[in-house]
């Protein structure tokens, strides 16, 4: 049964199940770190306040997840408390800096990791074929990133206007940004820190284009 309660317990499932808090499951999703705070969970009057379809559509993005997935919690399949963690689900992906990244080879020209140097580490979700992972540094990503924060990309995923994106230009730059705009001659990205400026880029400059799939907090 689709109830208040029962969806409330699936996300705090689903954050258990990334070890993660309600409120780093909101962060990691993009959201108000507050917004799944229990006290939310009521409005001011008592009555329920159940959570919007687009902050369920974040999480499930933000954890790779899925609907499926999500809606198990919900009903508490298979035979277990939607309250309760499910097993972890790791996986060991190649990491490595930004810096380093931008220094070439390695990669392949589909962005995908290649070469010798590569470092590994688990993560508690399972990743995709051909992922890897960047180790954020400095602050040009804050709010959202901050230094020393993983982010796993996975370059055969479908990059849509809208998603947070990992790319490297010909010049050997690598950065983290918001798909605005994507046409067969430019690439329009939106910074993540609003000291940093949005860039244009021509098709030509972009090496490749990677879309983030999940970030530690």
């Amino acid at each position: 049964m689709l109830s208040h309660e029962r969806v409330w317990a699936a996300i705090d499932a689903l954050a258990a199940r990334y070890s993660l808090s309600a409120s780093g499951l909101a962060k990691r999703a993009g959201l108000d770190s507050t917004a799944f705070n229990k006290s939310k969970r009521q409005s001011a009057d008592g009555r329920p306040r159940w959570p919007s379809t687009e902050s369920l559509a974040k999480i499930i993005e933000a954890t790779n997840s899925s609907l499926d997935e999500l809606f198990a919690l919900i009903e508490g399949k298979p035979s277990r408390s939607a309250a309760t963690p499910l097993p972890v689900q790791a996986s060991t992906v190649p990491l490595i800096g930004f810096a380093q990244a931008g220094a070439g080879g390695f990669f392949d020209d589909a962005g995908f990791p290649a070469g010798q140097g590569w470092d590994l580490i688990e993560l508690p979700a399972a990743a995709g074929e051909g992922s890897y992972a960047l180790e954020v540094q400095g602050d040009s990503m804050l709010p959202l990133y901050r230094h020393g924060d993983m982010l796993v990309v996975q370059p055969n995923a479908a990059v849509r206007k809208g998603d947070r994106v990992v790319v490297k230009t010909t010049s050997g730059e690598v950065m983290a940004k918001v798909l605005e705009k994507r046409t067969t001659t430019t690439v329009d990205l939106v910074s993540l820190n609003p000291d940093h400026p949005h860039r244009r880029l021509a098709a030509s400059e972009v090496e490749w284009l990677a879309r983030i799939v999940w970030a530690s907090q």
